[in-house]
């Protein structure tokens, strides 16, 4: 059926376009057509005006932004316009950062992704969120808190680089509650990326990032490659300096979107971003149709996303596919929507000098193999099926070539043309690789998707003590019902965000149980600086990695006045040594929530409703108040008397681990509330909340906003 919709030389594509998106055909501005009836429009009866509209549209467009391609010519940057597979490194990940041995592992977290996944051409290396405003430390400073510091990312840059991997560094513009800094945050990244040798900066919700900060790299004599997170509100004429771009997840309708910003410039690759899909052939097939990248994330912000085998050997095929023609996939004569012979195929035409590229996919739910294209024909002209590694011997129809190629359900595939005379280096070799991996159809793989187990760290049982140890409150046994819910920002409420208790077959973000505790004795107060001295001047410990440890003392002691107040700048491991000395342990979480709650489920430690004098004041100050001293809100004990549960500091609990995290469950909360974002990490004053503060070393996980309480057996 000829698509009966009004053409693109009727309807002009509007300067004012807005969306990371063109109009399919059948679907062009002002044409209100029912969804419900896409199937029935013949897209590639109207692609030939379509596509002409476009190239009108792309003209005039880049007039009205100023478009200036000077970046794009840059030898310096042009690696940009190969970078297909981009992944988002969470530095807490178990495969980058051993804490054991306190090093950094790029290898094992490379040979993990190129054994699933194929080879990484880029890594976003993230340090910063969701940990930030936990304490007052900007994201310039959480630089500084690797292990390491800045050496410790120099070297980790190096050995990305001596795996062929560029480097991108966040910059998050929202971050203007933390502790001031005193430069502009262009001026602050481009002294890192000199430092270090980085190669881009991500924008962390930028819709593109400000020429000021590629001027500032410059200056320093590094200029780097600048990618916002999106491009919905700022404007095309950013694609002048921000010469790459996610984008979100794409739309997954039968007929495939074409992706703006790659259609304007055809060097500016995105790179598609879809945090939460667990199947991925959607975002895949805009990939191969468009000529762009996909961001490989699966680790996020501590919620673990991993690729199916089948997504992962599909990556791993569309990307070989595009970095051996990256050439002709950024040149200037990209056309999308090729005209096709079967219904439910689309393919894009990527021609250069001899040679023309093919990408095909197939949106329907089954296989299509025959006759797929019908081309213009010069003699001598040879073809290749490139997705499945052979030669073809086409049907010639005067002059034309019909070529055949099969295509599985929901599939892929790309066909070379190469003119007279023309010889590619390395072709052979290329397609003997293509077709050792097509020897296994992606359907072999499988597609299910799991979420990743936890397992809770064991806590040893302390000697019982019979007496109360100093300091320490009785709790009884009791039938207890643990309600809690994470207050972790994203994720919603899909299996496999928060943490997996032991009775859970799967993490996810709301608990309930009903369960017994028996009696225990629990620190009537956090442990202070004083108790915490006391343990280092009679045990002599001493951190393996001290960075960042007890970062407020001087001198190897508190300071003045600070006696009483909650011990910070500790460890999760710092607690755990100091309470072994102590004879004690660290609380489970079930049993500082019921030292705190009683069992009458109440919101706070003295009640159901909000009581002011019961914690210190909420400071929203961009430094964060000192914590008070130890009793000073008698108000806020619980039920038992246990004191300083909410608003004081964070508290150290239990930890929980999978393949690739390890997390920490905080309770209580901190004074602090740092303003300007909703990207903090949340307060959780009421007892039914808790936080999951990711894990990666004493050096980065020690915090002026967490301290700890002892408990032990009884």
């Amino acid at each position: 059926m000829t698509n009966p919709i009004r053409t693109t030389s009727d309807v002009k594509f509007s300067h004012a376009l807005t969306g990371p998106y063109l109009p399919t055909p059948g679907k062009v501005p002002g044409w209100p057509f029912a969804e419900m009836g896409r199937w029935k429009i013949d897209a590639d009866g109207s692609a030939d005006e379509w596509v002409q509209g476009l190239i009108e549209w792309r003209r005039e467009h880049r007039i009205r932004i100023g478009f200036d391609d000077s970046l794009y010519r840059d030898p310096q940057l042009a690696w940009s316009q190969s970078n297909f597979v981009h992944t988002l490194l969470m530095v807490e990940d178990r495969y980058f950062y051993d804490p054991e041995t306190g090093r950094y592992t790029v290898d094992r977290y490379l040979d993990d992704l190129e054994a699933r996944l194929g080879r990484v051409d880029s890594v976003l290396v993230w340090y910063i969120y969701p940990n930030i405003g936990v304490d007052d430390r900007s994201q310039f400073d959480l630089v500084d808190a690797l292990p390491g510091g800045v050496a410790g990312l120099k070297q980790v840059v190096a050995d990305f680089h001596r795996r062929g991997v560029k480097v991108f560094l966040p910059t998050m513009p929202w971050d203007n509650g933390t502790a001031p800094n005193d430069a502009p945050d262009w001026e602050r990244m481009a002294a890192i990326v000199a430092e270090t040798g980085a190669d881009g900066i991500n924008g962390d919700t930028y819709s593109g990032v400000p020429l000021a900060f590629h001027r500032a790299c410059e200056a320093t004599g590094r200029p780097v490659v600048l990618q916002p997170e999106t491009t919905a509100q700022a404007g095309d004429h950013i694609l002048s300096w921000n010469l790459q771009s996610w984008t979100k997840r794409v739309p997954d309708e039968s007929i495939p979107t074409v992706l703006k910003l790659k259609w304007l410039e055809p060097r500016h690759i995105i790179n598609i971003e879809n945090r939460w899909s667990r199947q991925r052939t959607n975002d895949l097939q805009h990939a191969l149709f468009n000529g762009v990248g996909y961001v490989a994330w699966e680790n996020v912000f501590g919620f673990v996303n991993l690729f199916t085998p089948r997504d992962g050997e599909t990556l791993r095929r569309v990307a070989m596919v595009q970095r051996r023609f990256a050439d002709l996939i950024a040149g200037a004569n990209w056309r999308p929507y090729e005209r096709t012979l079967q219904a439910g195929i689309f393919a894009s035409r990527f021609p250069g000098d001899g040679r023309i590229l093919w990408t095909l996919i197939n949106r329907q739910e089954y296989a299509i193999d025959g006759e797929q294209l019908s081309v213009p024909h010069d003699a001598g002209t040879r073809y290749f099926d490139v997705w499945n590694g052979v030669e073809l011997d086409p049907r010639i129809d005067r002059d034309r070539a019909i070529l055949s190629v099969p295509m599985a359900g929901r599939g892929f595939g790309a066909i070379l043309a190469l003119g007279a005379g023309q010889a590619l280096d390395g072709l052979d070799g290329f397609l003997a690789d293509m077709a050792a991996r097509a020897a296994l159809p992606l359907e072999s793989f499988p597609a299910r998707w799991t979420a990743a187990a936890q397992t809770l760290v064991p806590i040893a049982p302390t000697a019982p003590h019979a007496q109360a140890p100093d300091g320490m409150i009785a709790i009884p046994a009791a039938d207890f019902d643990f309600v809690v819910h994470g207050i972790e920002i994203e994720g919603y409420a899909a299996e496999g965000v928060d943490v997996q208790y032991p009775w859970e077959e799967s993490p996810r973000r709301h608990h309930r149980h009903r369960m017994h505790i028996d009696a225990f004795w629990i620190d009537r107060f956090p442990v202070t600086n004083a108790q915490f001295r006391s343990f280092l001047d009679d045990s002599g410990y001493a951190p393996a990695d001290t960075r960042n440890f007890l970062k407020h003392w001087q001198d190897g002691a508190p300071p003045a006045g600070w006696e009483n107040k909650p011990v910070t700048w500790v460890s999760l491991e710092d607690a755990r040594a100091y309470a072994a000395w102590a004879g004690k342990r660290l609380p489970r979480e079930w049993e500082w929530q019921y030292a705190a709650q009683g069992t009458d489920g109440r919101a706070y430690p003295w009640g159901e409703d909000w009581d002011a004098t019961a914690v210190p004041e909420p400071s929203l100050a961009r430094v964060m108040p000192d914590p008070v001293d130890i009793g000073t809100h008698p108000a806020g004990a619980s039920p038992f008397g246990v004191e300083d549960l909410v608003g004081t500091i964070w508290q150290w609990t239990d930890e929980y681990h999978d393949d690739r995290v390890r997390a920490a469950v905080l309770r209580g909360g901190n004074a602090y509330q740092p303003q300007t974002s909703h990207w903090y990490f949340p307060q959780g004053y009421r007892l039914d909340e808790h936080g999951k503060f990711l894990l990666m070393a004493p050096a980065k996980d020690r915090s002026a906003g967490i301290g700890f309480r002892c408990a032990a057996d009884r």
